[in-house]
């Protein structure tokens, strides 16, 4: 597996100027992560790994996508594991945005030209089965600018993929989604 994955997020990583000191520590933790494993963005890593989420956003209509994960029972922003054909953490996002949202063109990642990540969040997960321990991914949170005319089509890693306004958000949401959405909000006016 190339080493590119993980150059890209150490220099991503390191450029992301965090918006406050909760999620500067959590920069640094995910260095020191990746500093120490090589394997630190493979889905294979324990006991954490890196992972790649995009909000997807509608910003004429001011609202958001999400989706009802089924292991987690919640509605989330769309993303997950790294995959090797992934070159950076960005094009990983946006990929999981693609594969999960079924909109097949117009995605585009934010900012234009220069995608930075938005949020960093760190959580438990049984991502290998019940019968194997927790890990932790190491999420890094992009945004996705949808078109205007944006379809979206359900994958089989959702159970419920829907629309929902900037203040009409599920109340099977958690507190990082909620996070994310409010900056979001801000970030494109």
């Amino acid at each position: 597996m190339s080493g590119q994955l993980h150059a890209d997020t150490v220099r991503t990583l390191r450029e992301w100027a965090a918006p406050d000191d909760e999620e500067e520590l959590l920069r640094r933790d995910y260095l020191d992560h990746l500093e120490a494993r090589p394997e630190g963005v493979w889905r294979s890593c324990r006991p954490a790994h890196i992972t790649a989420s995009a909000l997807v956003v509608d910003v004429e209509r001011g609202r958001v996508l999400l989706t009802l994960h089924p292991k987690v029972g919640l509605w989330l922003q769309l993303g997950g594991h790294c995959e090797p054909e992934d070159d950076t953490l960005a094009g990983a996002a946006l990929r999981e945005a693609v594969e999960e949202s079924g909109i097949a063109s117009g995605l585009t990642p934010y900012p234009v030209g220069a995608p930075a990540p938005v949020k960093l969040d760190r959580h438990a997960v049984r991502c290998a089965g019940k019968d194997q321990p927790e890990n932790t991914h190491l999420d890094v949170q992009y945004l996705v600018l949808a078109p205007p005319d944006a379809v979206e089509r359900i994958s089989e890693e959702s159970l419920e993929l829907r629309w929902f306004g900037y203040d009409e958000l599920p109340e099977l949401t958690d507190r990082s989604v909620r996070v994310l959405v409010a900056r979001a909000r801000k970030l494109l006016g």
